[in-house]
């Protein structure tokens, strides 16, 4: 990609704009979509209009949004409805769905009734549904055609569909009953009638579904595409996988977000200001500040006994931090297997009996190799303190691991989502449990 941007940046700083134009459109829309990321706006301009008007609508299709909303001030009504009659409808509501207020009526003025309805139609669905994913570009089918028909049907319609590989069966109502793989088409003779041909037992999903209820079925069934009825059975539009793949990003990036504490943002790093930023981090920050409390109110408790045995302090540090990181461990397994639907709520005890197991054997080992450690390097503690450290961060680990999947799992029964449960928060819980159990433990062993 560098090589082919010095080489179009070469083109233009020579100004031989009529091999720059022939290039650019025989490139393929996506490349030259991140091209565009490298311009300077004035730039970003002269390019767009050296595009084929075909070639325009793709590249604008897969361009940042900020880029999206730049050249759509910039360029004329005429030139706005050309984009907006060659896009896919989903690839339009997309872009509508960030664009400022005057941007939104920019675009709608300059399209027929027809498609105004219908965008207006795709962003009254709730935010994140399948009715927001999808398009209305597929083939669909009678169920008493023949295959001769139905490839005539899709020859004259095929060009204007955003994926004719698998066809859609429907009844005089509307009604989803079947589907039928372009293979089968083609192999089948052509007096046969589709119905005798097709596969019943579709797996829809609803409009008001949500993305990633829709991801999972994907994932599960590996298909490029699913159908999208209403609450009637009516089939209104299908999701492409194309479409689930940004899904799929946007919600692991989200997940990401959360587990680090972070309030989610769909802005680029980079494209986002300090403030935003900022925000976005200090409520949690906040939280787990106050949070932290909890283990100030431990120390104080214990004072008195960091006062006789002052060398109880300089450990508290490895414990906790030995703890938090077994907890982290186990939520961001936990949390991983909720995400890909292989852990349920009803798994809660399998789960966690699990865990402990896996805290007791990797308590145990640490607490070894511990013991080991204080006893040959820490030459100015005694056997008793160097014991109490020791199996303190082997009850720790256990108690870790237990509180790391059990959060997520509760966080599920509240219907949060798992993923706030993760790295930070459970660190601040586990750091309060860890130095009850250390003190617990050292006013046992040492005093």
């Amino acid at each position: 990609m560098k090589e082919l941007f010095n080489y179009l940046n070469g083109l233009i700083e020579s100004g031989d704009y009529a091999k720059l134009k022939e290039e650019v459109n025989s490139e393929q829309p996506a490349n030259i979509a991140e091209y565009f990321e490298e311009l300077s706006a004035e730039k970003q301009l002269f390019i767009f209009r050296l595009l084929t008007k075909d070639m325009a609508a793709e590249v604008f299709s897969y361009m940042e949004s900020d880029t999206q909303e730049h050249i759509a001030h910039s360029i004329t009504d005429r030139e706005v409805r050309h984009i907006v009659d060659e896009m896919f409808l989903d690839d339009t509501v997309d872009f509508l769905e960030e664009a400022p207020a005057n941007l939104v009526k920019k675009v709608l003025r300059n399209t027929d009734a027809e498609t105004r309805e219908l965008i207006n139609r795709f962003l009254n669905y709730p935010e994140n549904s399948a009715g927001s994913l999808m398009t209305i570009e597929f083939v669909k089918l009678r169920i008493n055609v023949t295959v001769l028909e139905a490839m005539q049907q899709i020859k004259r319609t095929g060009t204007d569909k955003e994926t004719i590989y698998t066809c859609y069966v429907i009844d005089n109502h509307r009604k989803l009953i079947g589907v039928v793989p372009l293979r089968t088409l083609i192999c089948a003779e052509d007096d046969q009638l589709i119905q005798d041909l097709m596969q019943d037992d579709v797996v829809s999903v609803l409009t008001t579904d949500d993305q990633e209820e829709v991801a999972n079925i994907f994932k599960k069934y590996n298909w490029m595409a699913l159908p999208v009825v209403d609450t009637e059975g009516r089939l209104v539009g299908i999701i492409t996988v194309d479409d689930i793949v940004d899904v799929i990003e946007q919600e692991t990036t989200e997940d990401m977000e959360k587990m680090a504490a972070v309030i989610p943002s769909s802005e680029e790093y980079l494209k986002t200001g300090v403030l935003a930023l900022s925000k976005n981090r200090i409520v949690w920050l906040c939280v787990l500040m106050v949070s932290g409390t909890l283990s100030q109110v431990v120390i104080n408790k214990y004072q008195n006994l960091l006062e006789i045995a002052v060398v109880l302090s300089s450990f508290i540090t490895i414990i906790t931090g030995t703890g938090g990181n077994a907890g982290s461990q186990a939520s961001t397994m936990i949390i991983r297997g909720m995400a890909l639907g292989e852990i349920q709520v009803r798994d809660a005890l399998e789960v966690i009996w699990k865990e402990v197991r896996v805290g007791m054997i990797c308590g145990v080992l640490l607490a070894a190799v511990n013991m080991l450690r204080l006893t040959l390097f820490s030459a100015g503690t005694n056997f008793w303190v160097d014991l109490t450290v020791s199996l303190s961060m082997a009850l720790v680990v256990v108690l870790a691991k237990t509180i790391g999947c059990l959060l997520p799992i509760l966080a599920k029964v509240l219907k949060l989502d798992p993923a706030m449960m993760a790295g930070p928060l459970i660190s601040t819980v586990v750091d309060a449990v860890a130095l009850i159990i250390y003190f617990t433990m050292a006013g046992f062993f040492v005093l």
